[in-house]
């Protein structure tokens, strides 16, 4: 995003896009075929399956588009809703979970998955491909160590609880992680990601309750203490800020995990000298991190001076998940606090459309300069939530506007959040999101001298002509 975000001519077109879930399947499969881009073909497939969501088809598709991207158990949760709501019939989904299974090393899980193949399918497609994954994972089912199983369910819990996490499905998040503590009251991980899931709903309180709990039970739990340091970051307690990071810079750790996780909670609170002495550590010994681990590599690398080594890791975080580019740490040449707040909210809302949600949590965007923006802020996080106050209200109808536009562009964002503002500034009521946003919408086409009709952009935002017209006046009085 960076300094492409503020120096590029608004000068985009945009183009209205009314077409059905076939549209976006056959454009999907074009990214996937031909372009072998499959974060657009993921994007382009969800949007597919929201307009048809029984569709078993694009469903299925993307299902084997995350598993090409290595999101194993993301694809389980749709071979499942597959199976369980939409068509119980196609049985090579217990085929796809079973591979899916043993590539997370759920061998019991796999085992069961690929037996049920076998059962239901025995002239299947993929039948001896089948009893080939049976002979790999050499597991009896029936005479398993039922513990086997049980460490299954809580690893499978625990990969649900943390993609809910990831996709901001919070409410479901927490009430799975709550139901694993019940069933595994010493299994810290669990406590951890439940903290983190109340601190990402903006109940700091409950969020601090769960770190305590840790410490007080596993007193020195390295996640939590890291945890802990995110929220007095968070919560500019500069004083808990010093010590605490004092504490765990002298801190050790042998697992590869800690030292990954400390590096990370150094880059995000600004710590880039101690961020980078772990993260290029773990470098050198041939760890092979995720976009997330390149990713603060590459800032910590960039801050403090060594140029060549940030590009290269930055080259990782892009051929790892394309969507980042133009995020670069050379490009954030304006601080987020000199951003005005239009420039901010722009580069909060992309970054949650391009699975940056991390970035959004930890980095200096948790840091609102106000109410309205604490407000959007947290409406990013929780999108599905209803927008309760302008702020939340602010980022809504920019999803609404973003869901007509062929491609999410920094010039129109710029512009719809500058009208928007105005419109707060001038105690306009903001609740009517899909008002908002189809009137902007309709007013950059017009600007633009692209073709759409009053009647065909209110159809597509579900609001009346006379609705549309009446706020487009709004605009035009600002």
């Amino acid at each position: 995003m960076g300094k492409q975000l503020f120096d590029r001519q608004q000068k985009a077109q945009v183009v209205p896009f009314f077409q059905n879930g076939s549209y976006y399947y056959r454009r999907a499969m074009k990214a996937y075929r031909m372009e072998r881009n499959l974060e657009r073909a993921s994007k382009l497939l969800k949007r597919a399956a929201a307009l048809e969501p029984d569709n078993p088809i694009f469903l299925s598709q993307l299902a084997m588009i995350y598993t090409e991207m290595g999101n194993y158990q993301e694809s389980n949760e749709i071979l499942s809703v597959i199976l369980e709501r939409v068509d119980p019939d196609m049985t090579d989904c217990h085929y796809f979970m079973a591979n899916n299974y043993a590539h997370l090393g759920l061998f019991h899980q796999a085992h069961k998955c690929a037996a049920a193949y076998s059962e239901k399918a025995p002239d299947g497609d993929f039948i001896e491909d089948n009893e080939e994954l049976l002979e790999l994972l050499m597991i009896e089912g029936e005479d398993e160590d039922p513990s086997f199983g049980d460490s299954d369910e809580l690893i499978i819990k625990q990969e649900t609880a943390r993609s809910l996490l990831e996709n901001g499905k919070l409410d479901e998040a927490i009430a799975l992680l709550h139901e694993i503590i019940e069933e595994f009251p010493e299994f810290w991980s669990a406590y951890n990601n439940l903290s983190l899931a109340y601190f990402y709903s903006g109940d700091v309180e409950k969020a601090k309750h769960y770190l305590e709990l840790v410490l007080e039970l596993n007193e020195g739990n390295l996640h939590a203490l890291c945890n802990l340091l995110v929220f007095y970051y968070y919560e500019r307690r500069d004083a808990q800020v010093k010590k605490l990071t004092d504490q765990l810079s002298s801190v050790h750790p042998i697992m590869i995990e800690h030292r990954y996780k400390l590096g990370a909670t150094f880059a995000l609170t600004g710590k880039y000298d101690l961020a980078f002495k772990w993260l290029r550590s773990l470098q050198r010994q041939g760890f092979e991190g995720d976009d997330t681990f390149y990713y603060w590599l590459a800032y910590s690398a960039w801050n403090l001076g060594h140029e060549d080594l940030a590009r290269t890791a930055w080259n990782r975080v892009v051929q790892e998940n394309p969507s980042k580019a133009g995020s670069e740490p050379w490009l954030q040449t304006k601080p987020l606090k000199a951003m005005t707040l239009k420039e901010r909210m722009t580069l909060i809302y992309l970054a949650s459309q391009s699975n940056q949600l991390e970035e959004i949590r930890h980095h200096h965007a948790l840091r609102p300069q106000s109410e309205l923006e604490k407000e959007f802020l947290k409406q990013s996080l929780l999108p599905g939530a209803k927008p309760d106050g302008a702020g939340a209200c602010l980022f809504t109808a920019a999803a609404a506007l973003g869901e007509n536009l062929d491609c999410a562009d920094e010039g129109v964002f710029l512009s719809f959040f500058e009208v928007m503002l105005k419109a707060h500034s001038a105690k306009h009521d903001l609740r009517n999101t899909s008002a908002w946003a189809a009137s902007v919408f309709y007013m950059i086409n017009e600007k633009n001298g692209t073709r759409v009709t009053k009647a065909e952009t209110a159809r597509a935002f579900g609001i009346s002509a006379a609705t549309l017209t009446k706020y487009e006046k709004l605009i035009k009085s600002l």
